[in-house]
């Protein structure tokens, strides 16, 4: 259970996360699902001879050399897909100090969520689209190292178990090793699945295991920030905190150090997405100021253009 949320505050906030993602399901995502990730996944069915008009890339070469004759393989749609959530449990993940208008109808709410929460509600939209469409849905928590495994499972209440895990996961004072749990994620996932990772833009040394993941699955990252992560705002001599070591300093927000540090967050935000586009792995970023619902179909539109 996250720090400082009873039984009852951390119920109240997983209905909220419920309704609010049952609502994008109904009303945009799971169309969208469903045309961007099913019809993508194919398996080996059986070989036959070869006929003109075949690709040649589907030509099965060991049995064409054993038979002296030319012979394809035939693919069958995979109609029940592997949807695994890799999510951060890292303690940088609780930070938030933005809040966002969500708009039902005439009314509206102004909601101050956390890194996490927001991955919350982005993870209970995917498994709650994943459900919707008869997929079987997992999770990975990792911070240091992998802290939870669910294996893919099908249902509407495996799929709330989700959306509990990822918002009550939390390590106190814990750093990120993204590399470890895309191995681990490597190790069991046995056939192709689709892998969603969600996280912040504070871990490193994942880049081989990255390569690695992205040749055999269907890899997206969803990338939650706060802007006051990469926006100081001036304030003298304060007191900051680094939330994955617990260590604390006193900072003095000069105009240079508040310079030096924005520009330090750009650089390191580039090289983070920037390492994504070179292995191919769609990703979109999320804010804590913005809701998650437009950033999140946004990003599955965009997957479904780029199929077409």
């Amino acid at each position: 259970m996250a720090e400082g949320l009873d039984t009852k505050e951390l119920l109240r906030r997983i209905r909220r996360i419920e309704i609010t993602a049952q609502k994008l399901v109904n009303e945009q995502l799971a169309g969208t699902y469903l045309s961007v990730f099913k019809g993508r996944g194919m398996s080996f069915d059986s070989v036959r001879q070869y006929e003109p008009g075949d690709e040649v890339r589907f030509i099965d070469w060991n049995v064409t050399a054993r038979t002296n004759q030319p012979y394809v393989k035939e693919f069958v749609e995979e109609r029940e897909l592997n949807i695994v959530l890799v999510a951060d449990a890292s303690a940088s993940m609780d930070f938030g100090l933005s809040s966002a208008e969500y708009k039902t109808g005439a009314r509206t709410d102004v909601l101050e969520m956390s890194k996490r929460e927001l991955a919350a509600l982005s993870a209970a939209s995917i498994a709650l689209a994943a459900q919707r469409n008869n997929d079987r849905v997992g999770l990975v928590g990792f911070a240091d190292q992998v802290t939870r495994y669910i294996p893919p499972k099908k249902g509407r209440r495996h799929s709330l178990r989700i959306v509990r895990e990822v918002l009550g996961m939390r390590m106190e004072a814990s750093t990120t090793d993204m590399g470890k749990a895309l191995e681990f994620v490597g190790k069991v996932l046995k056939r192709r699945s689709v892998i969603f990772v969600l996280t912040d833009l504070w871990a490193e040394g994942f880049e081989r295991p990255l390569k690695i993941l992205a040749k055999k699955h269907d890899v997206n990252f969803l990338l939650f920030e706060d802007p006051f992560e990469h926006h100081l705002l001036p304030g003298g001599v304060v007191p900051m905190r680094d939330m994955e070591t617990g260590r604390l300093e006193w900072v003095g927000i000069t105009p240079a150090y508040k310079a030096e540090f924005e520009q330090w967050m750009a650089d390191r935000t580039a090289a983070f997405t920037g390492m994504l586009r070179k292995y191919g792995v769609p990703f979109q970023r999320f804010s804590t100021d913005r809701p998650f619902d437009k950033d999140l179909m946004g990003f599955f539109r965009g997957r479904r253009a780029k199929w077409r």
